[in-house]
């Protein structure tokens, strides 16, 4: 381990925190301020001076493409004949909200995330919170260690010891029926409208919208209606934390 590494883990000011994340991630941090804020959820953000709030919501954001770009290039050279639609729904059941957080919860970042005990309630931090943090800690790799770094600790750290893209495979995840039932609970009216399409290729897609009391909570656009439905389902249940 590199001279620099030592010092911050025995004899820097953030080693409890420093050794807990490599512990965790298998590496040493080089600018430990990212990762603090990976794990700082908006219940305790404060305003700063040019307006923004440090809270881990920008590093969300990031994370979130980061990801989705790793997964997508595993998933488009695993499978060599598959079409886009299996792809784009192989990639959903890894990326959704309720896989990363069983996979942020199996990896210990509930030990490190800080939030606002009486601000957040239960369902807020087992819905949402954990897969927030995850997101947000990949754009932190990603902005501290580059791409390919990040890649590599995905693929390996990641996707190699929690991940079983064969058995995903398998795996049918009803969006469509879980937003349904969750409508019915909650007394709400819901439909999948379709879209009139422009011309030319994109006219012979089907876009459809999930609508819950008239608001439209996800779009999906395929050229199997169903699969379109399915699709608007998922981003509507991603959106509501189902």
């Amino acid at each position: 381990m590199p001279l620099f590494d030592l010092y911050k883990l025995y004899l820097s000011s953030d080693k409890d925190f420093i050794k807990k994340l490599n512990n965790i991630l298998g590496f040493v941090p080089g600018n430990t301020v990212l990762y603090k804020m990976a794990f700082r959820h908006r219940s305790v953000a404060k305003i700063l001076k040019n307006g923004s709030r440090s809270s881990n919501e920008r590093l969300e954001f990031l994370g979130d493409a980061i990801l989705g770009a790793v997964i997508a290039e595993l998933l488009f050279k695993s499978y060599p004949y598959k079409e886009e639609g299996f792809l784009t729904e192989m990639r959903s059941k890894i990326v959704n909200r309720a896989n990363l957080n069983q996979l942020a919860r199996k990896m210990g970042f509930d030990q490190l995330i800080v939030f606002d005990q009486k601000a957040v309630n239960i369902q807020t931090k087992h819905h949402s919170m954990l897969g927030d943090a995850f997101e947000a800690l990949v754009g932190a790799v990603y902005l501290d260690k580059g791409y390919n770094f990040t890649k590599d600790f995905l693929l390996k750290r990641i996707v190699k010891p929690y991940i079983d893209i064969h058995t995903l495979e398998l795996t049918e995840t009803n969006f469509k029926s879980k937003l349904i039932e969750w409508c019915q609970r909650h007394g709400k009216d819901i439909s999948f409208d379709m879209i009139q399409n422009g011309e030319g290729e994109s006219a012979k897609l089907f876009t459809i919208q999930a609508v819950i009391e008239g608001e439209s909570f996800g779009t999906g656009r395929d050229y199997n209606k169903k699969n379109a439905e399915k699709l608007a389902a998922e981003k509507a249940c991603e959106a509501l934390s189902i």
